[in-house]
């Protein structure tokens, strides 16, 4: 996400014309479109290593436990910081 960001500030500062890179032309909006050349090489590398469906996983699973803890709070049976009866 970020190279995105930072590739859409490129570009308005180009055609803004508040910076001026050293050619005109080809290199010059090379340069400003690298950053989302970047980002699409990101995101094929995370999603073929498993990267973006692991954290999509973890998110899931930080849900269900929180979801979990909060039905064993309204039933009594939990309370955070309380020690475990035995």
């Amino acid at each position: 996400m970020a190279f995105v960001l930072i590739g859409v500030l490129l570009i308005v500062l180009k055609l803004g014309g508040f910076v001026q890179f050293h050619q005109d032309g080809f290199w010059a909006w090379a340069i400003v479109l690298s950053p989302f050349g970047l980002a699409l090489a990101w995101w094929m590398f995370s999603d073929a290593t498993g990267l973006t469906q692991r954290k999509a996983m973890e998110a899931m699973d930080a849900k269900k436990a929180q979801r979990r803890e909060k039905a064993l709070e309204a039933l009594g049976q939990f309370r955070p910081g309380a020690k475990k009866k035995r």
